[in-house]
């Protein structure tokens, strides 16, 4: 791939949960690939906590060190959004390819039902990455 990676923003309404995993997640398997951001229209003070243990456990990845709620002013222009599934509330960023992944927000649910949601976000992942390799998108 060149030097110039497609810039993909996983946005949701408060870029503390959802959104910060598919960050992660992408910057864990997909940095080769694209550029991975996160953000939302509200900030929280600090990123899920069951998610930043979660990830913590499964993947040795802390979210906190090299992660922080941003809004979507705060990040580079984009080319592909994807939207976590926050319905009417999601918000609009122009992008030349959009998705949204339709996923239940597991704050407040249990480490299975997180769990659940972490598994999908990560295959996901994997196949937005592909996607962009065979040039399926962009």
């Amino acid at each position: 791939m060149s030097e110039n990676k497609p810039k993909v923003a996983f946005i949701c309404v408060h870029n503390s949960c959802r959104s910060q995993i598919a960050e992660a997640l992408g910057k864990h398997f997909t940095s080769d690939v694209f550029e991975s951001y996160s953000a939302g229209t509200e900030t929280k003070p600090q990123i899920n906590q069951d998610a930043v243990r979660l990830i913590k456990d499964i993947y040795g990845i802390d979210m906190e060190k090299t992660q922080y709620s941003k809004l979507i002013t705060d990040i580079p222009e984009v080319d592909v959004v994807i939207t976590m599934g926050c319905n009417v509330e999601c918000p609009w960023l122009p992008s030349r390819y959009r998705e949204d992944w339709g996923l239940d927000d597991p704050t407040g649910k249990s480490d299975e039902e997180f769990r659940k949601v972490i598994a999908i976000i990560e295959l996901k992942i994997k196949e937005l990455r592909q996607k962009i390799i065979e040039k399926q998108i962009l």
